[in-house]
Order: C-alpha cells, then sequence, then structure tokens
C-alpha cells in the first residue's frame, strides 16, 4: 500500500510507517512544515487487501477515521462486480470495470491450448476485449485506489504525480489535482481514453469481416469466429453502459450534495461536472461506435444472405432455361418413339436429318422467344 501526499505544489510517497502517515494528515504538514497538503491518494492492489481485508480495512480507518462497510468491502473484494455507483453518509464508492488492454489482464483461467483456440477462431483485437475492476472510495480528504497487479492508467498516474514540478518560465507542466474526485476523474478519464483508441483497429477488422462476408470467390464458413466476434462487441456495449451509468449517477451525487457556497466552492464544482461530463461524453462515443460497428456487420451478414439467394436464385433460373428448352426436345423424341407400323418420315433415308432439324429450328425458336423476353440478358444487365 502507498499513500501519496498531495499539494499545491509537489507530491511525496510516505511509503514508511502507517503511525507517521497520521501524523502528517493529522497535521496537515509536510516533512518540511513550509506547504498544506490537500489530499492523500491510498493506491493498493487487490491481492493486498484480499490478503487480509480486516487488517487493510482497520488501516484505512486509522488513516481517515471513517470504517468501511462490510458490503462495500466484499464489493471492492469481487473482481466480477459491474461498474457501479453507492454512496454512504461517510464515503463513497465507485467501481469501474474497465478495458485490460496490453497484457493487463493478469491471470488467466482457461489453458493454453484454449487460447490457442480462441484466438484462431476471434480477430486479436477482439480477443484482447478483457476486462478488471479498479474502485475507488472518496473518503473525505483521502481517495483509495483498489485496483489489479499491474495497471498502465494508475502507474502512468503515480509517475506523473512523482515526477511533477512547479509551473515556471520553463516549465509547463499541469497543475496538480485539487482534490481526491479531480484524482479520480483524472484517472477515469485517462481508462476511457485508453480504449477509445480500438475504435480504428475494431473498425479495420471489421471492414475484414465484411469483406470476407461479400468475397464471391469463396464462400465463408468461419461462422464461429463471426458469432464470437458479436458476442465480445456486445459485451463491449453492456460495459459501456454500465459504465455510463455509474457515472451518470456520481454526477448526479454531485451536484445533489455539492457544497456550493462562495466563488472558490462554486468553481470547484464546476471543474467536476466538466471533468464528469467529459468522462461520459467519451464513454459514449465508444459505446455509439460499438453499436455502429454492431450494426455494420448486422447489415454485413444480411447482404451476405442476400447476396447467397440471389446466387441461388441466378442458377435457379439457368436451370429453368435449360428445362425449358429441353420439354419440346423431350416431345419431339417422345413422338417419333412410339411404336408405330407408319409415322411421317419413318421410312424415309433423310427421316434422321429432317427430325434433327425440326429439333434445332425448334431450340433456335425457344432462344431468340427467350431474349426478346430478356432472360438471357439479366444477367449480363446485372453485372453492368
Amino acid at each position: 500500500m502507498d499513500i501519496f501526499y498531495i499539494s499545491d505544489t509537489q507530491v511525496t510517497l510516505n511509503p514508511t510507517t502507517l503511525n507517521r502517515a497520521i501524523e502528517l494528515i493529522g497535521d496537515g504538514e509536510n516533512d518540511t512544515g513550509d506547504d498544506t497538503y490537500r489530499f492523500m491518494w491510498i493506491d493498493i492492489t487487490h491481492d493486498e487487501v484480499e490478503r487480509d481485508a480486516d487488517a487493510w480495512r482497520d488501516q484505512v480507518e486509522k488513516l481517515t477515521g471513517i470504517r468501511i462497510f462490510d458490503l462495500h468491502l466484499k464489493d471492492i473484494c469481487n473482481r466480477s462486480h459491474p461498474s457501479n455507483f453507492d454512496a454512504t453518509q461517510d464515503y463513497e464508492l465507485v467501481i469501474f470495470q474497465k478495458l485490460a488492454l496490453n497484457g493487463e489482464s493478469g491471470e488467466s483461467n482457461s489453458t493454453p491450448q484454449e487460447s490457442h483456440n480462441a484466438k484462431k477462431k476471434m480477430p486479436a483485437v477482439l480477443h484482447r476485449l478483457q476486462t478488471q475492476p479498479v474502485s475507488f472510495l472518496l473518503i473525505g480528504n483521502a481517495l483509495i485506489t483498489v485496483r489489479a497487479n499491474y495497471s498502465r492508467t494508475v502507474e502512468t498516474m503515480r509517475a506523473r504525480l512523482l515526477n511533477f514540478k512547479p509551473k515556471d518560465n520553463n516549465n509547463l507542466s499541469s497543475k496538480l489535482p485539487a482534490s481526491p474526485e479531480d484524482l479520480m476523474l483524472r484517472l477515469l478519464n485517462a481508462m476511457v481514453d485508453q480504449y477509445l483508441d480500438l475504435r480504428q483497429p475494431l473498425t479495420n477488422q471489421l471492414d475484414r469481416w465484411q469483406h470476407a462476408l461479400l468475397d464471391p470467390r469463396k464462400p465463408f464458413n468461419n461462422w464461429v469466429a463471426l458469432l464470437d466476434s458479436r458476442v465480445e462487441l456486445r459485451k463491449l456495449e453492456h460495459l459501456c453502459e454500465e459504465q455510463y451509468d455509474a457515472l451518470q449517477e456520481l454526477r448526479d451525487h454531485f451536484i445533489d450534495t455539492f457544497d456550493g457556497s462562495g466563488n472558490k466552492q462554486s468553481r470547484a464544482k464546476d471543474l467536476l461536472l466538466v471533468r464528469t461530463n467529459d468522462v461520459m461524453e467519451h464513454i459514449n462515443r465508444v459505446l455509439n461506435h460499438t453499436r455502429r460497428l454492431e450494426a455494420s456487420l448486422e447489415s454485413s451478414v444480411q447482404i451476405h444472405f442476400a447476396a447467397v439467394s440471389h446466387k441461388t436464385s441466378e442458377i435457379m433460373r439457368i436451370l429453368t432455361v435449360i428445362t425449358a428448352l429441353f420439354m419440346p426436345l423431350t416431345l419431339i423424341t417422345g413422338i417419333f418413339g412410339m411404336n408405330f407400323a407408319k409415322m411421317p418420315w419413318i421410312n424415309e433415308d433423310t427421316g434422321f436429318k429432317l427430325v434433327l432439324g425440326l429439333m434445332a429450328l425448334t431450340v433456335i425458336l425457344f432462344l431468340i422467344a427467350m431474349r426478346l423476353q430478356g432472360y438471357l440478358e439479366g444477367r449480363g444487365q446485372r453485372n453492368e
């Protein structure tokens, strides 16, 4: 568990002792005594919490004076908990299911053979859509994050805070977070922005599906992978909906409970609402893009079946023409195949040639009639 003390001009990481941490927060001073800390950020992993959840809760109570409820502690330890927001009289809890990209997902329960088969069936981008929860606890002047063992967003924020330098003529670095809510929204915004970059790879992947579905040179038979892709897109849609609902409840909570007395407090509230709306807008963009991809994939499937149906109808049209062409020929051969003693041309030397000529004339007249009706030109006109 790492504790960051954040002031207006610097960030101090103090992993020494719990008693010293309590003294710093209680006094509101840093080691040098020349600056006042605004708030602290307690960062811890799920493994550390699950190792001894009660002991960790006792540490948090000593640092903040607030005890976490048993149900909320279970929710924090539940790694499959959906995105959710809940508030009590003493603190607020935000559980955010984020996408785990580029090896962030950690351990996997599937065997290597199952993973290999899944990768063969499913496009690489869609196979990466795995999630991991990040829990945020807003307790007074403290933000507590409970996350996986590795989180690129949190690691980046930690490095940025520790390397922060105040602004001067040569340094235009951004300001430090002004409150625990501000830091939480910055982390949430970075998490959402990470998989905004998935939009282009997902679009390219779905474009390849569409070309495969509509390729006339070879039939499409990878239906299992296509269905898996639709399932993954539906999971991403549900994930974004849950995230959006959780942040909407958080924004409503800010509006209902924030003390707006004074210009400074009112400005802080406005900034928090702007950041919250920005994160929600980013989630909404991913949600809309996912729905467009799903609709596009569905349209491609419908076009594929329409093309197959059109091809089948073309084959049936050709077979119908051939069948209709041979019907008069069958009639002629049937007539001259009757066992009568006297029939026209039956005893003549040129009878066979006359029958063949009659059959050829019948075929020519039939083809001319079909051409005049447009049955023989329909395929060429459609290809043009």
